[in-house]
């Protein structure tokens, strides 16, 4: 893995802060890389903005603080406002699409989306949003290992949400992978018809 920069990005009291510790921990404790995690909260810690900002390497991080991240995982409207300005250009969004619109000009930007707010009320719990979000992020990313992240997601929760928590952390990791095989045939087909375009001007 080469340094990856991520800001996870919300609002309190939806987990941006869990969600980045387990992913930090997924990658130095359970993968042993190293990682990085800082935070930062508005004036209220329950419903205003928060984010975390997590750095990830195989070598030891040098320099803790994301600069322009390559992922940004958007969980509300105003996180995303705030930070979609500082990312990378040719970066990875993951969002909740019932709760970020994501601008139609950001060029060069991946994007993915998953209603895991939705998801997360018809488990029973809306509270395990976060949860769902890092299933589908680690899915369509394919930065760290899907059993290296569950178990962190195990070891990290309250004790008693486990099975909850984990049926979350599956429900996001299937909707991903079906995400990322419906993008990868589209993109075969792009570059499938760019070929073929090109044979025809060669052939003309």
């Amino acid at each position: 893995m080469a340094k990856t920069e991520i800001r996870i990005s919300g609002y309190g009291g939806q987990g941006v802060i869990l969600a980045a510790y387990i992913l930090g921990k997924a990658v130095a404790v359970v993968e042993g890389r190293q990682a990085t995690l800082n935070q930062a909260f508005g004036p209220e810690a329950r419903g205003s903005a928060c984010s975390a900002q997590v750095v990830l390497n195989d070598t030891r991080v040098l320099y803790p603080y994301v600069t322009r991240p390559h992922i940004m995982i958007a969980m509300s409207r105003d996180g995303y406002q705030k930070h979609k300005d500082n990312f990378a250009a040719d970066g990875t969004l993951v969002y909740d699409e019932d709760l970020v619109q994501p601008d139609p000009g950001q060029i060069g930007v991946k994007t993915f989306g998953v209603p895991a707010t939705r998801i997360a009320e018809k488990l029973g719990r809306k509270i395990v949003s976060n949860i769902v979000m890092l299933g589908f992020f680690g899915a369509v990313t394919g930065i760290l290992a899907q059993d290296a992240l569950r178990k962190a997601v195990e070891s990290s929760v309250p004790e008693g949400t486990q099975e909850l928590n984990l049926k979350a952390f599956d429900a996001g990791w299937e909707r991903g992978e079906k995400r990322a095989d419906t993008q990868g045939q589209a993109q075969d087909t792009k570059v499938g018809r760019a070929q073929a375009a090109v044979g025809t001007a060669q052939g003309g």
